[in-house]
């Protein structure tokens, strides 16, 4: 098979052409550059969940080895909300979301929302970001939930390999997994930025698991 590596201009061009395809991205206002598979976003955006969007378009885009993430959130019109509107409608959200358990805490400061607080698993921490993601008037996450483990290492490690292998998305001959303390390691090589975030999300699904290193390598 023969490996095209697309030059800067070209990377930079089809990460363009991605966020205009895409709907929820307004573009105009997001500058990209690119160099030896690093693209840099910068510029401004008027919702945080623009900002998640613009990044999870250009994850999409073959080439890309890594994203310098700078878009600023700059909340305008209608969409402006004091810190105590939008501490209210977080708390809100998080009451209402079916997997965001009762031991989540949130403060606000000049829109930027800090979740505090234990849960069990990964999925419960992202939920609790994700409820809040889409809110008007939100300039930024600050995710400092914690996890408890409690799952034997093996058990974790077994798990994770046999998600892997299930995932469509990811070739896992070529990932290996290791698991100690409720920290799992990945390691090996991917085809893309995307298949490296699918593996990392597979094993932040595993119970147990308090930190990922995510130390897989994009083959050229």
């Amino acid at each position: 098979m023969v490996v095209v590596v697309k030059s800067d201009a070209q990377l930079k061009n089809d990460v363009t052409e991605a966020l205009r395809w895409d709907p929820t991205v307004t573009f105009k206002d997001i500058i990209v550059t690119a160099h030896d598979g690093v693209v840099t976003l910068s510029g401004f955006v008027p919702f945080y969940a623009e900002k998640n969007a613009a990044e999870r378009a250009a994850q999409h885009v073959d080439g890309v080895k890594a994203i310098a993430e700078d878009l600023i959130v700059s909340v305008f019109g209608p969409h402006q909300r004091s810190d105590t509107e939008v501490a209210h409608t977080v708390v809100n959200a998080l009451l209402w979301h079916v997997w965001v358990p009762n031991t989540i805490q949130a403060t606000v400061e000049d829109g930027w929302v800090t979740l505090s607080g234990v849960v069990e698993r990964e999925f419960e921490r992202a939920s609790a970001a994700d409820s809040i993601r889409f809110l008007s008037g939100v300039k930024g996450v600050s995710n400092h939930i914690t996890l408890k483990p409690g799952v034997e290492p093996s058990a974790v490690q077994d798990a994770i390999e046999k998600a892997l292998v299930r995932d469509a998305a990811i070739d896992a001959r070529h990932v290996r997994v290791t698991a100690s303390d409720g920290t799992v390691t990945l390691t090996g090589t991917v085809r893309s930025l995307l298949e490296r975030n699918a593996a990392g999300s597979a094993a932040w699904s595993a119970p147990g698991v308090i930190k990922v290193s995510n130390d897989l390598v994009i083959a050229k």
